[in-house]
């Protein structure tokens, strides 16, 4: 199984790119992990809607280009579905068992993601209607995607 994370942004701080190192390294054991970063577009201090919605735009060519043909596509946005742990790992196993060998995951900028990259998911998902720190998220999302594989394998991670 091959396991895209899509970002925009690059971590700052040395224990997030510490903690998603762990988790690469520790989905390893269920397939090949990629991060790909990508540079959100810059955007004035005080962006108008159409500034934003141009920028997203550009993001979503982007992010576009990164996404393996033949990928089940989740993307992350507050509109999404929310899934406990056990249902994405189901929905990550009925993936695989449709198969596709193939799943991304978008995380877009503080702005979030273009309606056009939404449209072309397969999936919708959102972590909670809380807010959360944008480059915290990865790292969450890396633990339950492995915590989704622990489940699927009846590993010892998940209780």
């Amino acid at each position: 199984m091959n396991i895209t994370v899509i970002a925009l942004g690059k971590l700052k701080e040395k224990y997030l790119r510490d903690a998603v190192n762990e988790y690469t390294k520790r989905l390893s054991a269920y397939g090949k992990p990629d991060i790909i970063e990508l540079n959100p577009v810059k955007l004035s201090d005080n962006p108008s809607q159409t500034e934003i919605d141009n920028a997203l735009n550009k993001e979503a060519e982007e992010i576009k280009k990164k996404i393996p043909n033949g990928s089940y596509v989740f993307s992350l946005c507050i509109e999404g579905k929310e899934k406990s742990s056990e249902q994405l790992a189901q929905t990550i196993k009925e993936v695989t068992l449709n198969g596709k060998s193939s799943i991304v995951f978008i995380i877009g900028s503080s702005f979030g993601l273009s309606p056009e990259i939404k449209k072309l998911s397969d999936c919708r998902l959102s972590f909670s209607p809380m807010t959360f720190p944008h480059q915290l998220m990865r790292v969450m999302l890396l633990e339950q995607i492995y915590r989704a594989f622990q489940i699927n394998n009846n590993g010892k991670y998940h209780k």
